[in-house]
């Protein structure tokens, strides 16, 4: 692979006057406004904003196609602050280039995204300057970011999305997707296993629209790099199959521009970009740690403006002409693009009338009409079928109806079930394809899901639920940012069986269900996992963990047993007595069968019960009190609940006279059925334990 030492002829920069001065000014205000946001919260980090603002300028000012006004624009580049710490050379780059603010209907608010007066509020309560960039929260932040490489995996995603959205929507005259996604990350990045992850796959996938910038400044919190880090990260890169260009100086602007014109002209392989840089550039702690995670303290502020020729006892200080023409050097490029693809974008809804309104449900987060009307019903069946193998058929009937739901699996889509069949595969030689192969790396594929997710598909990854350990960053980071990713999780309980413990999930259905605004649903049989494909889709405002089984769960009688409709409030009454029940019994997933047949057989000697489904804690606990009373009613303290899982947050249903069979161990070895009796998950013990506690009451 190609080490670009040196690079095409770059672009003339719009700002610059002969002098450079008009460029330096404005390089200056976003280091400054930085130091003074940081320095007035007495937190954040001020050294990599002032090293990279020569970076941040010049990709924005002659680059970056982005209109202010419309920071939506679905054809626009996206820029990923990986770094997510340096949040401060975002705002400053966000508050200068006037960026106007879009609400969550995707409607102008009147107000900048960014005032002065919030760039003064950088960290503090309710402000728009949060310590780490958050989507949603702040108009022209791409993605979340501080996990470091996370914006990496995003940035992956999104790349992978404007090629999918232009094989399927581009075609001859009406080019609607080509934009480009650059990502800068620095040293903390590049010592992640998720960039590496990420990086494999870009590479693997030739993304040439992808180009990550690499701050190397060889300084981490706890000092030189060096202490843990001395590898060649361009060479690394080099074999990951990325086009490598090394720049000596981030503040020769002149060379960095040249550097993204070789990207630009790049068309079979992502780029990478090595920016050797100086944190705190300009600052008595230039080089150094203490330049990272702290002020720089006031003596050092004003030594440091200074150095800059700026005033010292000016704070957030904005030189005349700076912003205006900062602005218009990206609007004046970037308007114009917009306005023209808008108008093609109406042409090509006239020419292209399916398509056009296809792809105008999926830019809205809308789902086409009817797009539920295949989802199968399943009859009766006591053999049954694995939830994981519902949950493909309910899959591919909602993928023939939402073409871009899409997505895959960490190596595992013949056990998941994920395949979407009668689809090609996502690959460097086909990037119209539905079935994506993320290899076996799950945080990246947690990152790279996501990124799809904020371009507007409905992507999916799956794995075994005892591998969301490797990728719980993402599914967290898609609740803080409401995204409607949505997380297959098979072999779900100790029923994995031979497998043993390393496989068998014991305490991961807790760590899901903990997480805020994560939809965790464990079906318990076929025409509950109906449902909850359903609940996963038909809200875009979250994301969703679907919990399936690997063995074969029967599929209940709903002419005798409730509709499985239930499943869209949380929890439900499954089956039920007359008058009031001796005891409840609350089951999920591939216990539900279980307690089914428990309260048969109760029932068969005398003993009143009545069996709650609660496949979602999540969607149960958003019902009203009323409905809650009617399900779990307080009149029957004597409550049972039954899981192949840890026992953590039960407690909630069954009260302090309540009681669980669940799973205080981790599993063993051994086929499934001598597995349920060691741990107790057989019909005589629920029955045996439910008796129990109807003895002692």
């Amino acid at each position: 692979m190609t080490d670009t030492k040196t690079a095409a002829t770059g672009a003339t920069d719009p700002m610059l006057h002969e002098d450079g001065s008009l460029s330096r000014l404005t390089i200056d205000t976003i280091r400054t406004l930085s130091m003074d946001a940081v320095q007035k919260a007495n937190s954040g980090h001020p050294g990599t904003p002032m090293a990279l603002a020569p970076v941040g300028y010049t990709l924005w000012s002659q680059f970056l196609r982005y209109d202010p006004s419309r920071a939506d624009w679905p054809n626009r580049d996206r820029f990923v602050l990986s770094v997510g710490h340096a949040s401060m050379l975002l705002y400053s780059l966000i508050h200068l280039a006037g960026i106007e603010e879009i609400d969550a209907d995707g409607n102008k608010t009147g107000r900048a995204a960014l005032t002065l007066d919030d760039l003064k509020g950088f960290r503090q309560l309710a402000s728009r300057t949060p310590g780490h960039p958050e989507y949603r929260h702040t108009t022209g932040v791409e993605t979340t970011t501080g996990p470091l490489g996370a914006g990496c995996s995003n940035s992956v995603g999104m790349a992978i999305a404007e090629r999918w959205l232009a094989a399927r929507y581009n075609r001859p005259d009406f080019t609607l997707f080509d934009h480009d996604v650059y990502t800068l990350c620095g040293d903390g990045d590049m010592m992640e296993g998720v960039a590496a992850e990420a990086a494999s796959l870009a590479g693997h996938l030739k993304l040439s629209n992808l180009c990550w910038i690499y701050d190397s400044n060889h300084i981490s919190i706890e000092g030189g790099t060096d202490l843990a880090f001395d590898e060649d990260v361009g060479l690394r890169f080099q074999a990951y199959g990325w086009n490598v260009i090394h720049l000596d100086d981030a503040n020769d602007t002149k060379a960095f521009a040249r550097a993204i014109e070789t990207f630009k002209a790049t068309d079979d392989r992502p780029t990478f970009i090595v920016v050797h840089s100086v944190i705190g550039y300009g600052s008595p702690k230039a080089g150094s740690e203490k330049a990272h995670g702290e002020p720089l303290g006031e003596d050092n502020v004003r030594a440091t403006k200074k150095a800059y020729g700026w005033p010292e006892d000016k704070s957030f200080y904005i030189p005349e002409g700076v912003a205006e023409r900062f602005r218009s050097a990206i609007a004046d490029r970037s308007e114009p693009l917009r306005h023209a693809w808008e108008a093609m974008l109406a042409k090509y809804g006239e020419a292209y009338p399916d398509l056009g309104a296809e792809l105008d449900l999926m830019l809205k987060d809308k789902l086409p009409e009817g797009w539920d009307a295949d989802i199968p019903e399943f009859p009766a069946d006591a053999k049954g079928l694995a939830s994981r193998d519902s949950g493909g058929k309910v899959l591919n009937a909602l993928a023939a109806r939402v073409p871009w739901l899409i997505g895959g699996s960490a190596d595992l889509a013949p056990s998941t079930k994920t395949d979407i069949k009668g689809k090609a595969s996502f690959e460097a030689d086909n990037y119209g394809g539905q079935n994506f192969h993320f290899g076996v790396r799950e945080h990246g594929m947690g990152g790279v899901v996501n990124g799809m997710t904020l371009s507007h598909l409905r992507s999916y990854g799956s794995t075994f639920l005892v591998f969301a350990d490797y990728m719980r960053a993402p599914i967290r980071l898609s609740a803080i940012m409401e995204l409607a990713s949505v997380w297959v999780f098979t072999h779900d309980s100790i029923g994995v069986g031979e497998d043993g413990p390393t496989h068998q999930p014991i305490e991961h259905l807790a760590t899901l269900r903990a997480i805020p605004g994560l939809d965790t649903i464990r079906p318990g049989d076929a025409n509950e996992v109906a449902y909850a494909w359903r609940a996963a889709l038909e809200d875009a405002s979250r994301p969703t963990a679907l919990i399936f089984s690997r063995q074969a769960l029967p599929t209940l009688d709903r002419g005798k047993y409730a509709a499985a409709e239930g499943v869209m409030k949380g929890g439900y009454v499954l089956a039920d007595c007359d008058g009031t029940p001796d005891v409840i019994l609350i089951a999920t997933g591939s216990e539900l069968s279980l307690v089914v047949d428990a309260h048969e057989k109760l029932a068969a000697d005398g003993v009143k019960s009545r069996v709650v489904s609660l496949p979602s804690w999540y969607r149960y606990e958003l019902q009203s009190d009323d409905y809650k009373e009617s399900v779990l009613p307080s009149a029957v303290p004597l409550r049972l609940a039954v899981e192949q899982a840890g026992e953590m947050g039960w407690h909630r249903y069954v009260g302090l006279k309540g009681s669980t069979i669940t799973m205080s161990t981790f599993g063993a070895s051994a086929p499934i059925s001598k597995l349920q009796d060691k741990y107790g998950f057989t019909l005589d013990n629920v029955v045996k334990v439910a008796r129990e506690m109807l003895e002692t009451k």
